[in-house]
């Protein structure tokens, strides 16, 4: 009997209780996890609809973990499970397991910055999309004109696209983003930046948002000079209050699709909604991507009876009440213009 039992006896000698196991195990994984010297960063695609396992094969095939079969199980402990999210990730050999699983849980792939100015037209937005993130110009104004996101804004049903509603501000998007996602995200942050007490104000001014946005777009496209925002504002509500016609240049360079240079004459006499030379009150959407001040500017015009304003060689404007006022500023910047071409070139 103590012979059969001696074998026994010695297995229990060394048979490690679960906890201790778990314990054991733990400590193994993060030795193996542990980081070791890290090499450049290198770019990994994980394709749409990926697992785990073949994630892990693509992180071992370029040399971001050793010991495929631990990390596999170190993620899973991790509560890395199933299929993950689509991307290029850039990361460096040698990395720690739980910087690697951060990564691929978040979704923090290779980043790029996409920069958006203050007025650009929806055309404009496209071209830069394309230049900086190789977004297909075509793609982009599809999504943008896609009827589905224009109501998710809360759009009027003939708005045509999202023009006014593609926040201008510096962007952080992964790489190889899609044009859909992108026109989501900017519209997205467009309804961050829009304030509670903003549509209070709409209602005290007797304007829905997309007409509030549609002006501002205006005023955007005419001011140069910052501190001019408010006074530009109280000229365009003062000319709705009382029935008259905008006459902003800006929308009839809308009307032709593409900057001009200067407004002409001629150029007034185009037959468009958006020519407010021609049609009363406000045309029918957005000109291009106002921001966060010249919003403000149109929720908060200045208390000035201003009905006229004329831009300066130097961008500045003169205001102006009366229409006598307006054709002597007129006068005064015909002047100076011709002052100014008459001035010798430097160096020459």
């Amino acid at each position: 009997m103590r012979t059969r039992n001696r074998p026994w006896r010695v297995a229990c000698l060394f048979r490690v209780p679960p906890p201790a196991f778990r314990v054991l195990l733990a400590g193994a994984l993060i030795a193996a996890g542990c980081a070791r010297p890290a090499g450049e960063s290198v770019p990994v695609t994980i394709p749409p609809g990926a697992t785990l396992e073949a994630a892990v094969d693509s992180l071992a095939a370029r040399g971001i973990v050793e010991h495929a079969g631990l990390f596999t199980l170190y993620a899973r402990l991790h509560g890395l499970r199933g299929s993950l999210k689509t991307g290029v990730y850039l990361l460096a050999p040698g990395s720690p397991w739980s910087a690697v699983v951060d990564a691929l849980e978040r979704g923090r792939g290779v980043e790029a910055r996409f920069f958006v100015p203050e007025g650009l037209m929806l055309a404009e937005v496209a071209a830069a999309a394309r230049a900086q993130l190789g977004v297909p110009r075509d793609s982009f104004l599809a999504a943008a004109r896609d009827p589905e996101l224009a109501q998710g804004l809360g759009l009027p049903g003939d708005a045509r696209s999202v023009e006014g509603y593609l926040f201008p501000t510096t962007y952080l998007v992964p790489l190889h983003i899609h044009a859909r996602d992108l026109v989501r995200l900017m519209t997205r942050e467009f309804a961050a930046q829009w304030q509670p007490e903003w549509q209070a104000r709409l209602d005290s001014l007797h304007l829905s948002r997309h007409a509030l946005v549609t002006l501002a777009s205006i005023i955007e496209a005419e001011v140069r000079y910052d501190p001019d925002r408010p006074y530009v504002s109280a000229v365009y509500h003062n000319r709705l209050t009382r029935g008259m016609r905008l006459e902003a240049d800006p929308t009839v360079a809308y009307a032709y699709g593409r900057r001009l240079r200067r407004v002409w004459e001629k150029n007034l006499a185009i037959r468009s909604p958006y020519n407010t030379y021609q049609h009363a009150g406000l045309p029918p959407g957005p000109i291009g991507q106002p921001g966060r001040a010249s919003l403000v500017a149109a929720l908060y015009p200045a208390g000035v009876p201003f009905q006229y304003f004329v831009a300066q060689p130097d961008g500045k404007h003169i205001f102006s009440t009366t229409y006598a006022e307006h054709l002597a500023a007129i006068r005064a910047v015909k002047r100076q213009r011709t002052e100014a071409r008459a001035q010798p070139v430097p160096g020459r």
